[in-house]
């Protein structure tokens, strides 16, 4: 099958139009980038790890400070905002693709992503001198607290969930609200959470202990029965290693390749892709770029976790959301090695299903030879 990736549900509606047949990869983090949104995360951002220390202490007992009390009030008020608005676009996508499985990540990405460049913000600090803002100041040293040397490997996914678990808290919330709101509307919603960046199976079953529990009050809560799903991206190598493990508890697999890929290959793709990889490939040092098209290693480690986690759950569903979803290449591999769908950008749908076509025929014949 072919599903299709889409953040908005002006993008999912077209992608049903080219023939999607559910949505593989809603990046929520996406919905946070643009306009007033992108203050409101900053707003929670300099003040999570200060709120979410005084909510631990205040489960514990313990009296809270003047300043600890103002960042929790800070913190829960940007996050009932990003609640709403988050709600809201998931019940456009859900109405669009009622009746189709909505794949949606929960926050990925680390979140000085979401904070000006670090270079940039202590220039603007150095320049002003004595007339620097206060606001500035402190988003320079929470910029420089949330430093990484290699972000990429640090503080995002399931990590950052657990670190921070309002962020997932109030997604999952939103998730299950603008489920149950399309239900009402007399419409077929079927969202399908997924846990990014899991690599040990006690990061699955800590963080969806924690999320089910929010699910489950949602749901009883409006009196109204949903059909959602939790599972996991594998996208770690050491994931593909004891998917029976993750399996136990995730009721679907996607192949998040690019990470995979990067993870695998020991390569930067941001990096490589505009540096050595160009030249690697011109050589023949590398048969083609393995970001665009699925390296056999890759595909191996995908089959040993299909054939791991399906040992553990015979019926678990399976797919890939990387860039690969939509190269007819990969998607032949993905065919041989039993995934249920692709999912690729909309514009690649036709594609897409064009290289699945013909990935079945030629299965097909090679069966009766």
């Amino acid at each position: 099958m072919i599903w299709t990736n889409a953040d908005k549900p002006e993008e999912a509606a077209q992608a049903r139009s080219y023939g999607a047949q559910g949505i593989g990869l809603c990046r929520t983090e996406h919905m946070f980038r643009e306009g007033p949104r992108l203050e409101i995360v900053r707003s929670a951002i300099l003040v999570a790890n200060v709120a979410t220390r005084a909510k631990a202490k205040t489960a514990a007992g313990q009296a809270l400070t003047a300043e600890e009390k103002a960042a929790v009030k800070q913190f829960d008020a940007a996050m009932a905002k990003l609640e709403v608005l988050q709600q809201g676009d998931f019940e456009g996508i859900l109405a669009a693709m009622s009746g189709l499985p909505v794949v949606i990540r929960l926050i990925d990405p680390p979140l000085h992503e979401f904070l000006p460049n670090l270079e940039d913000q202590l220039v603007k600090v150095t320049k002003a001198g004595e007339a620097a803002t206060t606001k500035d100041k402190e988003l320079l040293a929470t910029i420089k607290s949330m430093h990484e040397q290699n972000p990429m490997l640090g503080l995002r996914g399931c990590r950052l969930g657990l670190m921070i678990p309002d962020f997932v808290k109030i997604q999952t919330r939103a998730i299950l609200n603008a489920a149950v709101a399309v239900k009402k509307a007399k419409k077929d919603p079927r969202p399908e959470i997924m846990i990014p960046l899991v690599g040990h199976v006690n990061e699955l079953i800590a963080t969806q202990t924690l999320l089910e529990a929010e699910a489950a009050a949602v749901v009883k809560a409006a009196g109204v029965k949903i059909d959602y799903k939790f599972g996991t991206m594998i996208e770690i190598p050491r994931a593909c290693w004891v998917a029976d493990e993750i399996a136990k508890y995730a009721q679907f697999f996607s192949f998040g390749t690019n990470d995979l890929t990067q993870m695998t290959f020991g390569y930067s793709r941001d990096d490589a892709e505009g540096g050595f990889l160009l030249k690697y490939v011109e050589d023949k040092i590398l048969p083609y770029n393995p970001f665009q098209s699925l390296d056999p290693v890759i595909v191996q480690e995908m089959k040993m976790a299909v054939e791991l986690g399906r040992k553990t759950r015979p019926d678990l569903k399976v797919g890939i959301c990387g860039e690969h979803g939509g190269d007819p290449m990969s998607i032949g591999f993905c065919h041989d090695i039993g995934l249920n769908y692709v999912s690729c950008s909309p514009f690649r749908v036709p594609v897409a299903r064009l290289a699945a076509a013909q990935a079945a025929l030629l299965g097909a014949a090679e069966r009766d030879k």
